[in-house]
Order: structure tokens, then sequence, then C-alpha cells
């Protein structure tokens, strides 16, 4: 026999999360990547319209195939190239003309961004989006899987490292994957939104919940970044990632990559050609680099990899495997050859 249901470890941190986040209420789940494949559904139907971004992570695009919702898609919008022709225009049409099939206007509106795209390395332009979301009356839903944690002065994802009004953001999500270490995802917004997702959702009634040690950890690592545990540990890691970041990424320019991305983003890609393409097109192979908060200049110069028993040194391997397989094609290497690079 099985019994389930809220713990008080997962209730305490849904109260943390919305609390972190600054809105009304918060649900966690034990899968990142069905808190976006199974909770679409819940939020749209036949009768309604999302718009997503071309870039989306596919959780995101599994759960606008499973809602039933009708689904268009737009340029992909980042901090470098604010362009917001392709959204709006999508947004003007879908009032303009309604559902082609019915013929009758659509019941709702939902934008789906990412607030770092993880194969692209960018940063949403969340102040554009919000504008044109305010002004065609559509709703925003905004995946901070890589971003919470990471960005923002506090780390509070892209909607604190624009400057954003979290309540302007119908939809917060975020995994614990990443920032967290842990497991499980989360999304939050109004009272009104997660009492309708406690119910509906089949996230939470078909599967098991967050085990309590998990959402413990994930409590305790968030309380650290809140800066709960009266400590500045959080705020120092999360300065440090930033740092960290910069730091490798202008060390791979100044040798001579092509490197994808915000220099704001602690994940970035590389160019690369390879035999193979597994999920790009032929002209779009990469290789990612997440760096960690945990990472010193001296590791990142001559870090040891402790996955393997071998000893590497990563910008030097790097180099040297690139020099071999050709793989340095940037034309604006002079621009970074006698910069000098801070950590």
């Amino acid at each position: 026999m099985k019994f389930s249901g809220r713990s008080v470890s997962q209730y305490k941190l849904e109260k943390l999360v919305a609390e972190f986040l600054s809105v009304e209420d918060a649900i966690v789940f034990s899968m990142g990547f069905a808190t976006n494949s199974m909770n679409a559904p819940c939020l749209v139907d036949k009768h309604s319209l999302i718009i997503s971004d071309q870039h989306n992570h596919a959780s995101l695009i599994l759960g606008c195939r499973l809602s039933g919702a009708s689904t268009k898609v737009f340029k992909h919008n980042v901090q470098l190239f604010p362009d917001m022709k392709s959204l709006e225009k999508i947004l003007r049409d879908a009032i303009a003309y309604g559902n082609p099939k019915t013929h009758r206007p659509y019941r709702k509106m939902l934008i789906i961004v990412e607030g770092i795209y993880s194969m692209e390395g960018s940063i949403c332009n969340l102040p554009g989006i919000i504008a044109l979301k305010k002004k065609y009356g559509a709703y925003l839903y905004l995946d901070e899987a890589h971003s919470i944690g990471a960005m923002g002065a506090t780390g509070r994802g892209v909607v604190e490292y624009w400057g954003c009004d979290p309540k302007d953001v119908d939809i917060l999500m975020g995994t614990f994957t990443k920032s967290f270490g842990a497991a499980g995802g989360y999304i939050a917004g109004t009272k009104k939104t997660i009492d309708h997702l406690r119910v509906n959702s089949p996230t939470g009634y078909y599967s098991c919940p967050m085990s309590p040690p998990v959402a413990q950890q994930i409590y305790t690592s968030m309380s650290i970044i809140m800066g709960k545990d009266g400590t500045n540990d959080g705020a120092r890691r999360i300065e440090r990632l930033a740092r960290n970041s910069r730091y490798f990424r202008l060390r791979l320019k100044q040798m001579g990559f092509i490197v994808y991305g915000s220099d704001d983003s602690p994940e970035f890609q590389c160019f690369f050609t390879t035999q193979q393409n597994a999920a790009t097109d032929m002209t779009e192979s990469r290789c990612r680099f997440c760096i960690s908060a945990a990472h010193t200049k001296e590791m990142l110069d001559k870090v040891t990899l402790f996955t393997i028993p071998l000893m590497y040194k990563v910008l030097d391997s790097v180099s040297e495997v690139a020099d071999l397989s050709s793989t340095k094609y940037s034309n604006r290497k002079h621009l970074y050859k006698d910069m000098k690079i801070e950590w």
C-alpha cells in the first residue's frame, strides 16, 4: 500500500520559493522536465494560442503539443538583438483574425520564453516581452531553469537582472537541478493560479511528491542564497559565479574561439565542427561550458577534472585540441589579443 502527499518539508519549501520570488504562492514538483511538459496543458486548451520562442527547450515544446492549443513560433529574441517585430506581428494577427480554424477570437494568448537559453547562452529580452504582453493582453510564462540562483544581484533570475516586477510575469517556472544541486522544479505566481495547478496538474496527483530529504536540501540551499543562515556566503557565490563566467568567456575569445551568447550568462558555447550533429544544424555545432561558483582562477586555468582519473588543464587543453582540429574560427581575435583579463 502506498500513501503520498505534501510533506512538511515540501510545504516549507513552497512557502520559501514564493518568498524568494516575491510572489503569492508556489508549487514544487519532483521532476523538472515534467514541470514544463505536464503543466502547460493545465494552463491553456484548444481555444488558446501559445506563442513560443523558436529556441525553447524540448520540455516546453512537448507541453505545447500536449496542451492542444494552437502554437505559433516567433524568432528568437534576446538581449543582444532586441527585435520584437516577429512576436508583435503574431500577437497583432491573433487579435485581428482570431483562430483560423474556428474564426473565433482566442480565449487566451500565452507567451512562453526562457530566461537563459541553455544551447545559445543568450538572455531573453524580458522588458520588451513584458511590454508587448501588456499591450496585447497576453499572459507570460517564463522558464528560469538556467537563470534562477545564477542571475541577478541576489540570484533571483532574469527578472531581477532586468529590474522587472515579478508580478508582471504570470507564470514563473524554474528547476532545482542547477543552482540548487538537487532535483525537481517549481511554478510560482498568484495564489489563484497555484491553487488551480494543485487541483488540475497531473504532475501533482499522478506522480510521487518530492521526497522530504530533497525538499530539505533545496530549502537549505535557497536559505543560504537568501542569507537566512546569517552569512553572506550566498551573495559571495553569486558574485564569484559572475566573475568566473566573464573571465572564462574572455579567455576563450582571446584564444580565437567564436563564443555564443551574452557576456553576463553563466552558460556559453563555442563553435565547433564535428563529424556528427546530435541536436544542431550542420553549421551550428557547439561545445557548452557551464561555470561554477566553486571554481577558482587556478582551476579555470589549470583545473583538475575529478570525474576521470586523468589530469587536464582546461583552457590549455581546449586550446591545444582546437589547434589540432582547426576550430578557432573567430576573425575578432585581435580585439582581445592585448586585453588584460582580470579575475
